[in-house]
């Protein structure tokens, strides 16, 4: 029998139910009292169903800033991970293509945002 490892998230809650604080740990890791972190995006395939479950996460103290460059890495990494698992360079490429244009748009609608301000 293989390895098994443990994941463990701990989100504390405010009294509107919104993420205060969320930590992790792993089983076969130094730390475990748990690290924090500010954002957390999760997807589950569920077999069964065939369908994707997603856990999309922040903290209250989550910076716009912070999510950008998190949401940019989660997509440029799926785009990574797709190819890893099936060597369709087409998908990866074009998932950095659709990042650098979002980035610019991104960029050019903060800046019309800044100017409204």
């Amino acid at each position: 029998m293989g390895k098994t490892s443990e994941i463990k998230f701990i989100v504390n809650l405010d009294e509107q139910q919104m993420p205060e604080n969320i930590t992790w740990s792993a089983s076969d890791s130094t730390n475990q009292t748990g690290e924090p972190c500010k954002s957390m995006m999760i997807a589950l395939w569920d077999g069964n169903e065939k369908n994707t479950l997603n856990i999309n996460l922040w903290t209250k103290d989550m910076q716009v800033d912070e999510m950008h460059t998190h949401f940019f890495q989660t997509l440029l990494n799926l785009g990574d991970s797709y190819f890893r698992a099936t060597a369709n360079p087409y998908v990866r490429e074009e998932i950095k293509q659709f990042c650098m244009d979002l980035a610019d748009k991104t960029r050019a609608w903060e800046e019309s945002e800044r100017k409204d301000v």
